[in-house]
Order: C-alpha cells, then sequence, then structure tokens
C-alpha cells in the first residue's frame, strides 16, 4: 500500500474525510477523472473497483403455497458507520454484548473492531461469493 492510500484511509477511518472525499482522493491519486493529476495509471498498481453493497438473495420453494423471494442489498457505508458507531459503547456494556456473544458460540471482542480493520475485511469481500443451491433453495451472497 503507498504512504498516500495509506493517509487517505488513515484520514477516513479518523472521520477527517467523508467516504465519497476518499474515493475522488483515491481518483485523483491513480490518475482517473480529470486529468489534473500527476500519477498516470502507468504508475498505480492495478485496482479493483470497491464494492459498494453486500448483496443477499434467497429464493426459496420449500413451502407449498408460495415461494420465498429474499433480496437484501447492504450498503458497505453502512458497515463502515455501524464500527465507528460501535467504539462509542460503554466499557461496561461493551463486556455485557461480549459475554452474550461467547454464549452464543461467537468469539468476538467489539473492542478489537476498528475502521482500519474493517476496510481489511471490505477488500476481501469484494472476492467473496457464496452459492448454496439445494433441491428447494438457492443463496447467494455477494459484492458488488
Amino acid at each position: 500500500m503507498t504512504e498516500n492510500r495509506r493517509q487517505i484511509l488513515e484520514m477516513l477511518a479518523g472521520g477527517k474525510i467523508t467516504a465519497d472525499e476518499a474515493e475522488r482522493l483515491m481518483s485523483a491519486l491513480y490518475g482517473e477523472g480529470n486529468g489534473d493529476s500527476r500519477a498516470t495509471m502507468s504508475d498505480a498498481p492495478t485496482v479493483k473497483p470497491r464494492p459498494k453493497y453486500l448483496r443477499v438473495m434467497v429464493h426459496d420453494e420449500s413451502r407449498d403455497d408460495s415461494p420465498t423471494e429474499v433480496n437484501v442489498r447492504i450498503p458497505m457505508q453502512l458497515l463502515r458507520a455501524g464500527v465507528r458507531l460501535a467504539s462509542l459503547i460503554p466499557v461496561q456494556a461493551r463486556d455485557q454484548v461480549n459475554d452474550a456473544l461467547k454464549e452464543q458460540g461467537m468469539q468476538i471482542d467489539l473492542s478489537q473492531i476498528k475502521p482500519e480493520n474493517l476496510e481489511e475485511l471490505v477488500d476481501q469481500l469484494s472476492e467473496l461469493t457464496v452459492d448454496v443451491d439445494d433441491k428447494h433453495s438457492k443463496v447467494r451472497v455477494f459484492c458488488e
């Protein structure tokens, strides 16, 4: 990761700029857009477009009366906002939530979730595609 990119992501994580501003800075950094940028595409590594949504689609025909259709599109920006809000949870409440999650078999510590970690997760989600097919149901989870 280049130093300029790291600085942009740190400003975004720190709430100094919005996601749209970060996207414009990244575009300028990699020579996209109006052509005023000093960097060129040959200077930049190949960058895939970042996913903007996590999509969950379900088609279930197991019921006799009517098939169930689910089509949910979750903005990645909502995930980012949730991580920033999680940092505002008081310590005592966060401990209670962590305990409840552990009781349900989920070993997650909310205090360890940081905006910079989320960006790594979002980068990995861009490669995610989950397809589940069985006799009556189809489930797809992917990023777009």
